[in-house]
């Protein structure tokens, strides 16, 4: 059965900042639909959904346009995209689909800012924190994004409900998650490691977890890691089709929520990979 897509063409209308625009959604959907995908239109997050990650007075500034930093800027109807998206998350957490929307959200804090970064990085909400707090559930959250998840982190430090697993590339934004603390499980990376010790690194970590006290594996899902991307480790589609195996072999009610990864071609092929090879592993 084909995993459902979370999608509304309405994520595609704000404006293009740095590299963060809507063509990698739009050509990923495009292509979905052509392979038989069945789509689900989300519905925007509550306010009381909203903060059960996020403060009020976080969402005050958002929706009064009274915040903004040099990644993340005060767009007209920001709070209206960023509510959409965080919707999509939580309706792909109820029915185990896959976000694809913008923007994105795991550099989110509770207050915005997180663990020391200077910016949100096109993030406004945490997407997948809220979908995993709208499941109230024992849940595993990998972070497969070049990128560390820091506000994910920032939000489920000490949560006994929750383990996070980061994979990311180091140096690089938002230099945080350089080691593990708590139920915060972090694995920086070099510069285009490669395949083989991505993949060995993202065994080590799956080991580290009691996936018997696991009920949802919720995952950040970005492929700014694509060899010559934002975050390049070196991987390649090829790559994705095996993590998409390695998830589904996981066997629990699973998620996925868009993050980066910004050059168009190569982040449809990558998620179209990810995706077959993952429906396949679970028939």
């Amino acid at each position: 059965m084909k995993t459902k897509i979370i999608f509304s063409k309405e994520c595609l209308d704000y404006g293009i900042w740095q590299i963060e625009g809507p063509e990698r959604v739009k050509l990923t959907a495009k292509i979905l639909r052509k392979k038989g995908y069945n789509f689900l239109e989300p519905k925007k997050a509550l306010k009381k959904e909203l903060l059960l990650v996020h403060k009020e007075s976080y969402l005050k500034a958002i929706k009064k346009r009274k915040l903004e930093d040099e990644d993340s800027l005060a767009y007209k109807n920001i709070y209206e995209y960023a509510s959409l998206s965080a919707g999509a998350a939580i309706l792909a957490a109820k029915v185990g689909g896959f976000s694809l929307m913008r923007p994105p959200g795991h550099h989110a804090g509770s207050a915005g800012l997180a663990l020391g970064a200077p910016t949100r990085g096109f993030c406004y909400f945490n997407n997948i924190a809220i979908a995993v707090k709208s499941l109230n559930k024992p849940t595993l959250i990998l972070d497969i994004d070049g990128h560390h998840g820091n506000g994910t982190e920032d939000i489920f430090f000490g949560d006994k409900n929750i383990t996070f697993i980061s994979l990311h590339r180091r140096p690089d934004y938002p230099w945080t998650g350089l080691k593990s603390r708590g139920n915060c499980l972090n694995f920086p990376l070099p510069f285009d490691c490669g395949e083989q010790m991505y993949l060995k690194t993202l065994d080590k970590a799956l080991k580290k977890v009691d996936l018997s006290k696991i009920m949802v594996v919720a995952v950040s899902v970005g492929f700014d890691t694509h060899k010559k991307g934002l975050a390049s480790l070196g991987l390649t589609s090829k790559t994705f089709k095996i993590i998409g195996r390695k998830i589904a072999e996981l066997n629990k009610h699973t998620f996925f929520v868009l993050e980066g990864g910004y050059n168009a071609k190569d982040v449809s092929e990558d998620i179209c990979q990810l995706l077959s090879s993952y429906e396949l592993t679970k028939r």
